[in-house]
């Protein structure tokens, strides 16, 4: 379903109103200021989780963990990432439509039947194997839970630019993206038109274009023109999923920061989508040198970026005061951190300039929210302003989401109306964040 355009209402400005107050005051209390003033949960609000396909490797995180995490039962939609979109041919030539992101992982990966979901092996013999498989099996438990599938990301947004170009290859792309992921055509040599073997698997797209018509990944297509473009592949996105099925579902994942977000016909967006997941992290990170928060949520008059307006509250009202509904705002969250070394110890890093990203277990400043919580050596500190935590040790600086500033988040989607919250990525937590925030938005402690 898609909400009709409406401007933002009197929840949304006392919530907002009461959360610029509470920041007014030095170590504000978010929870105990405005946990009186929340509004009963709402049922139809989204918990959306990000999937990813190379969880198995590194991490060894399978369909078959996240079946087995409490965090599952609060979930609502999962976005699996990736569907690569790219052209046809390998050396750069031919349509530009969608293909398999890791093909292996999706959907040719055998099972023992100690690692599949329901205990049953599936060898070279079954049709659809890997990911897609264990998700169909998942799903018949859960068949509420909506499936989607999610396309671009920071690494695969080289080619939406030539994809939305035209009207021709605005139709061919999402015609091919719809063929291999709702009609489930994963197998190169099938022929004729009928429905492949992951048919059904899939309820809807999410579009993860960073960014458009700005600066992404080095090597990105940006055109001027990709403003309108990307607004109307969004409609031809809808017009083809509805051709299909009116309840398939669309969605985007949309950037924080104004320079980004400002390149998006909102309005017109809103109209199109079921609603737009916010990318409320990231906010700072390793390109930066200031050790600061990837993810506050409430601006600190003691942050010498504070002008910039990385916050989530400032880049909710941004959205809100470009003409999206509350309604289709879902608030990302992160289950990662972002980390600086080299630094001093004044104020146990914040705000210090350091001399680059820390070290990660799988990469450079990324470290999983799990990982974290078993570092040794660190302390934990609190900034009562941002609502953000973070660990130090002297020299290294990891910032965080944890317990305090997820109950926060949900408390602002409760509060301000919106549509709900969205997590990055599954293999980077437990299920405990996640699960939390089920609880807070569902009334439960």
């Amino acid at each position: 379903m898609r909400f009709p355009h409406r401007t933002p209402g009197l929840t949304w400005l006392l919530s907002a109103a009461l959360l610029s107050a509470a920041s007014a005051f030095a170590h504000p209390s978010l929870p105990q200021a405005l946990g009186r003033q929340a509004a009963p949960a709402s049922p139809a609000r989204e918990v959306v989780a990000y999937f990813t396909s190379w969880g198995m490797y590194d991490r060894g995180y399978t369909v078959k963990d996240l079946a087995a995490q409490p965090a599952l039962q609060w979930l609502t939609t999962i976005n699996y990432a990736f569907g690569n979109v790219q052209p046809a041919n390998a050396d750069g030539t031919g349509a530009i439509g969608c293909q398999l992101g890791d093909a292996w992982a999706d959907v040719e990966r055998p099972w023992t039947a100690q690692e599949s979901v329901d205990g049953v092996a599936v060898d070279e013999s079954q049709p659809l194997r890997g990911n897609f498989q264990q998700l169909r099996v998942l799903k018949r438990s859960h068949p509420d839970l909506r499936l989607v599938v999610s396309l671009g990301g920071w690494n695969g947004s080289k080619w939406f630019s030539d994809a939305a170009l035209t009207e021709a290859s605005r139709r061919t792309m999402v015609k091919s993206c719809i063929d291999l992921f709702i009609r489930g055509r994963t197998d190169p040599a099938q022929t004729g038109d009928g429905d492949g073997p992951a048919a059904g698997l899939f309820s809807g797209i999410d579009l993860d274009w960073e960014f458009v018509a700005a600066e992404g990944a080095p090597g990105n297509i940006v055109r001027p023109e990709d403003t309108r473009n990307f607004t109307l592949l969004l409609q031809e996105f809808r017009r083809q999923l509805d051709a299909i099925d009116p309840s398939l579902r669309l969605t985007v994942a949309a950037p924080a920061p104004k320079d980004a977000s400002s390149k998006l016909e909102l309005p017109a967006i809103a109209r199109t989508v079921d609603f737009i997941n916010l990318m409320t992290y990231d906010m700072h990170n390793s390109l930066e040198l200031r050790a600061n928060f990837h993810a506050a949520l409430l601006p600190s008059p003691r942050d010498p970026d504070r002008a910039e307006g990385l916050t989530v509250v400032e880049t909710v009202e941004r959205y809100l005061k470009a003409g999206v509904p509350a309604s289709q705002l879902v608030l990302g969250i992160p289950l990662y951190s972002r980390g600086w070394t080299g630094l001093p110890a004044a104020n146990d890093g914040l705000y210090q300039m350091s001399t680059g990203p820390a070290p990660g277990t799988y990469e450079s400043s990324f470290e999983d929210y799990r990982n974290l919580t078993r570092k040794q050596g660190y302390t934990r500190h609190w900034d009562a302003w941002s609502r953000s935590a973070w660990l130090f040790d002297g020299t290294t600086f990891w910032t965080l989401d944890g317990p305090e500033s997820v109950r926060d988040k949900t408390l602002l989607v409760k509060l301000g109306g919106l549509r709900g919250v969205m997590f990055w990525e599954l293999s980077n937590d437990d299920g405990v964040l996640v699960d939390l925030a089920g609880r807070e938005l569902s009334g439960l402690r």
